[in-house]
């Protein structure tokens, strides 16, 4: 009964999460909607620019604590809407506090941590004892992992508080600042040619963030060739 009791604030976020996947909002956040209701959408932020900013750090929030997919949706959407600089401050706010509440209620559910760990834990296990900092960042940094994936791992590894909120934080919003500009990018795209196609994505200010995201995404493989080639040529 204990267990349930523990694991039972994880299970509602992944209760919400359904619900709010079931419920079809995120179809609203679309880029052929978006596109569709862009007037009607840049006059409700115009008339209440801290409510609709408050809404979407609420939306963002729930979507990343309940580890939905669809997330990059809503954040694309909130470049769309606002813009690189403020999409990427209201965004940073929303997934760090998303991160924290998934981030408590795994720990909470996980216990003390002598359970045996899943098998994506137990070999980040290894590497994570010896540099917990540097691994730390190297998870956040490189989206090589789904963000709630890594956030539960991070829980059951029992990283500290300070540590997971400042690599979620700042890992997190270097991601933000490309994700947001594809969104911006699109949706100055949309404005002059009044039509999503795939044309779109060639746009310079949408193709330059995807380039920029897909060498954050490559990282990781020139990392592991650059410490193969160093043990190559380093003397024992």
């Amino acid at each position: 009964m204990s267990r349930w009791r523990a694991a039972l604030p994880l299970i509602l976020l992944l209760l919400a999460g359904i619900v709010l996947l079931a419920s079809g909002s995120l179809h609203a956040l679309t880029p052929h909607e978006l596109l569709v209701h862009q007037g009607e959408l840049h006059a409700q932020i115009a008339l209440h620019p801290w409510l609709t900013r408050l809404a979407y750090i609420g939306l963002l929030t729930l979507s990343v604590a309940t580890g939905i997919p669809g997330t990059i949706v809503i954040i694309l959407a909130g470049g769309f809407a606002f813009g690189v600089v403020d999409a990427t401050i209201t965004s940073s706010i929303g997934l760090t506090l998303g991160a924290l509440i998934l981030y408590l209620a795994s720990r909470y559910a996980f216990g003390p941590g002598e359970r045996r760990p899943p098998a994506l834990v137990a070999r980040l296990h290894h590497g994570y004892e010896r540099h917990p900092v540097s691994y730390t960042l190297f998870l956040r940094f490189v989206p090589v992992l789904p963000f709630g994936a890594v956030t539960v791992a991070l829980a059951w590894l029992r990283c500290p508080l300070w540590l997971f909120l400042g690599a979620s934080w700042l890992g997190g919003t270097v991601s933000l600042v490309f994700e947001t500009s594809v969104g911006a990018g699109l949706g100055d795209a949309m404005s002059r040619g009044n039509s999503f196609d795939i044309g779109m994505f060639m746009h310079r200010d949408v193709l330059l963030p995807l380039g920029a995201i897909a060498l954050l995404a490559l990282l990781p493989l020139l990392i592991e060739r650059l410490a193969r080639w160093w043990r190559r040529h380093t003397p024992e």
